[in-house]
C-alpha cells in the first residue's frame, strides 16, 4: 500500500460558532457606525481625499469620545517608516448623519498638515489611538495616498490601487453597493455612496492569517459549502467585506512584493485616471492588482489612450464588471447595478451608454475585453462556496512558451501558481474554443486583435449544490441570472444554463503601439505574498519586458 505524500485538508476551520452565528455571519448585516461601542469609547476618522500629491494640504476628520489622542503616520512599503507622529488635543465627538455612507458623515477637520515633497509615493496608514473608558486603548485606521511628483518616471512603475472597489465594499455607516440601510424598508444597497466616511475594520490593515475567500480546504464529499472568511470576520469584529476588496487584502500585497522585488513602484488612485490621466504619461509600466471591478468611462479611457500611444498595462486582477459614474468632483460613486435598467435615469437617456451596469450590458456597449482583454460576465467565481470548490487553485498552461513563462520551468499542462492559489475566487474570461490542443478566443468573443489565450482555468457563475437549499446560499443563481438577462436578454433556467460556465484566463495582446499583460484572477497578489516562484517568475517577466521596452 502506498502511502499518500500529502492529503489536502477536509475540515472547515472552527472559529467557535454555533450553526446559528455561522448563518448569521454569511447572511447578516454587520456594519461599524458611531455610537457602537455602547459608551466604552470610540475613535474614527478620515481624510478629505483618497490621494495627495507632495506639498497638498490633507485635512482629517476625527470624531472622538476622548478629547485627546495620539496619531501615528506610516508609509506602509516594503520598509515601513514613519512620517508624522503628534498628540492632538482638542478633539471631539462629532455628529454622524443616518445616511453617511451615501451624504458623506460632514464632520469638521480636526488636524490639517502637509505632504513633505521628499514623502515618497505611497500609501501612507494613519492609526489613531485613545483610551476607552476602562483605560484600554482603543484604535481605528484609515489611508491615504501620496501620488508621485509630475513628470517623467523611467524605470519605474505606476501602480494603480482599486479605490472604486474600496469605496464600493466600505460598510462603515451602514451601506455600499452590496447591502444597506437605505430605501422605505432600510435594506437596500447603496446606489450612491461617499468617501467622506472612515474605511471598516480589515480595508486598512489585517492579521497576517486572515482568511481569504478561496477555501484552503478540499470540502469533503456531500459537504454543503461553508464561507470560512465570513465566519473569522463574524467571530473577530472584522467587516464582513474585509476579504472582497481594501489595501490590506489585495494592492498592499502587490505593493510590498514589488518594492522587495527590488522595482521601482508608485501609486495613484483611480481619481487620477479619472480627473488627471497626464499622470500615466510619465511611466513604461502601469499595473492594476487584486480585486478590481468599478471603473468609470473616463478611466477607461486614460488607460485606452495610454495604450494606444505606446504605453503597457499589466492587470494581475479579476472581476472587471461595473460602470461607475463620480459625483461632486469625486466625493461620490454612483452604481446602479441590478437596479440600473430599472432606475438609473441615464439608462432612459438619449445617450444611455453610461448607465452604472455590466460593461457587457447593451446599452453600454462597451465589454471589458475592449480594454482588458476579457470579460467579469465570462468569468466569475472559482474555489469558494459552491463554485468549484475543489477546482484548480492555478492557471492550467497551454502556451509555455510565450515569453512571461520564461524561467518558470513550466510545461503545456502545468498549473501555474497552485502552490499560491492564485486562481480565484473572482475570474475574467472569454467564449473560446480548443483546436488542436490549444485554446483560442471565439469570433464572437469580443477579443481584440492578436489576442493569445496563455493559460485557463474553470469558473462558475452559479453557485451549485444538491446539499444545500437554496435559501442557504450565500452566492446562489442570483449573478447567473443577472447575466443571462445582459447577455441573453432573458434570466430564465435556459439561458442561465447558457451562461453559467466561464473561464479565468492569462491573456496577452498588442494594441496600437503598447500592448497588454491580463492574468485575469483577484488571487494573483495573494500568491505573491506567498512567495509562489512561479507567480513571481511571471510577474517579473512582464514588469522586466515592460519597464525595458
Amino acid at each position: 500500500m502506498i502511502t499518500p505524500v500529502h492529503t489536502a485538508k477536509t475540515d472547515y476551520p472552527d472559529f467557535g460558532l454555533t450553526a446559528e452565528q455561522r448563518r448569521e455571519a454569511v447572511f447578516g448585516h454587520r456594519y461599524e457606525r458611531p455610537g457602537m461601542s455602547d459608551g466604552r469609547g470610540e475613535i474614527w476618522g478620515y481624510t478629505d481625499a483618497l490621494a495627495y500629491s507632495p506639498g497638498a494640504m490633507v485635512r482629517l476628520h476625527v470624531s472622538s469620545t476622548t478629547p485627546s489622542c495620539e496619531i501615528s503616520i506610516v508609509r506602509d512599503g516594503a520598509d515601513s517608516s514613519p512620517v508624522l507622529t503628534r498628540k492632538l488635543t482638542g478633539v471631539r465627538w462629532q455628529d454622524t448623519p443616518d445616511q453617511c455612507s451615501v451624504v458623506g458623515c460632514g464632520w469638521d477637520p480636526s488636524l490639517e498638515f502637509r505632504v513633505g515633497e521628499d514623502w515618497p509615493s505611497g500609501a501612507y496608514r494613519v492609526t489613531l489611538t485613545t483610551q476607552s473608558r476602562d483605560g484600554a486603548a482603543v484604535r481605528s485606521h484609515h489611508l491615504f495616498i501620496v501620488r508621485p511628483h509630475a513628470g517623467r518616471r523611467p524605470r519605474r512603475v505606476l501602480q494603480i490601487a482599486a479605490t472604486g472597489s474600496w469605496t464600493a465594499y466600505n460598510t462603515w455607516g451602514g451601506s455600499n453597493h452590496y447591502q444597506g440601510i437605505t430605501g422605505a424598508n432600510r435594506n437596500q444597497y447603496a446606489t450612491t455612496v461617499s468617501i467622506e466616511r472612515p474605511w471598516c475594520r480589515g480595508f486598512v490593515v489585517l492579521p497576517e492569517d486572515a482568511p481569504r475567500v478561496p477555501l484552503e480546504i478540499s470540502p469533503p464529499p456531500e459537504a454543503a459549502p461553508r464561507y470560512p472568511h465570513l465566519e473569522w470576520a463574524y467571530a473577530s469584529g472584522h467587516s464582513n467585506k474585509y476579504a472582497s476588496a481594501g489595501w490590506a487584502s489585495y494592492d498592499r500585497h502587490f505593493f510590498h512584493w514589488a518594492e522587495r522585488a527590488g522595482f521601482g513602484v508608485d501609486l495613484a488612485s483611480q481619481h487620477e485616471l479619472h480627473f488627471d490621466p497626464g499622470i500615466l504619461e510619465g511611466y513604461d509600466c502601469v499595473v492594476c492588482v487584486g480585486h478590481d471591478e468599478y471603473w468609470t468611462w473616463e478611466m477607461r479611457d486614460a488607460i485606452d489612450e495610454y495604450v494606444e500611444r505606446g504605453g503597457c498595462v499589466a492587470r494581475f486582477a479579476g472581476n472587471f464588471m461595473w460602470q461607475t459614474r463620480l459625483e461632486r468632483g469625486g466625493k461620490r460613486q454612483v452604481c446602479y447595478k441590478y437596479r440600473a435598467r430599472a432606475e438609473d435615469p441615464v439608462f432612459k437617456s438619449e445617450d444611455p451608454s453610461r448607465t452604472t451596469g455590466s460593461w457587457e450590458a447593451r446599452e453600454i456597449g462597451r465589454p471589458g475585453a475592449e480594454t482588458f482583454g476579457l470579460n467579469a460576465t465570462s468569468g466569475l467565481y472559482a474555489g469558494w462556496g459552491g463554485c468549484a470548490p475543489r477546482g484548480v487553485r492555478g492557471f492550467p498552461v497551454y502556451r509555455p512558451e510565450h515569453w512571461a513563462f520564461a524561467g518558470t520551468g513550466v510545461y503545456y499542462g502545468d498549473l501555474l501558481g497552485a502552490d499560491g492559489h492564485a486562481f480565484g475566487y473572482e475570474v475574467d474570461g472569454l467564449d473560446y474554443i480548443i483546436r488542436g490542443g490549444l485554446p483560442e478566443p471565439t469570433e464572437t468573443s469580443g477579443a481584440p486583435d492578436g489576442l493569445q489565450i496563455l493559460a485557463l482555468g474553470m469558473s462558475s457563475l452559479k453557485e451549485e449544490s444538491i446539499h444545500l437549499p437554496a435559501d442557504d446560499r450565500f452566492l446562489s443563481d442570483d449573478d447567473a441570472r443577472f447575466v443571462a438577462e445582459i447577455l441573453v436578454g432573458t434570466g430564465g433556467d435556459a439561458a442561465v444554463d447558457r451562461v453559467k460556465r466561464g473561464a479565468g484566463m492569462i491573456v496577452n495582446f498588442p494594441r496600437g503601439r503598447g500592448e497588454v499583460f491580463h492574468a485575469g484572477s483577484c488571487e494573483w497578489v495573494a500568491a505573491l505574498s506567498r512567495r509562489d516562484a512561479m507567480v513571481e517568475r511571471v510577474t517579473a517577466n512582464v514588469l522586466a519586458r515592460y519597464l525595458n521596452r
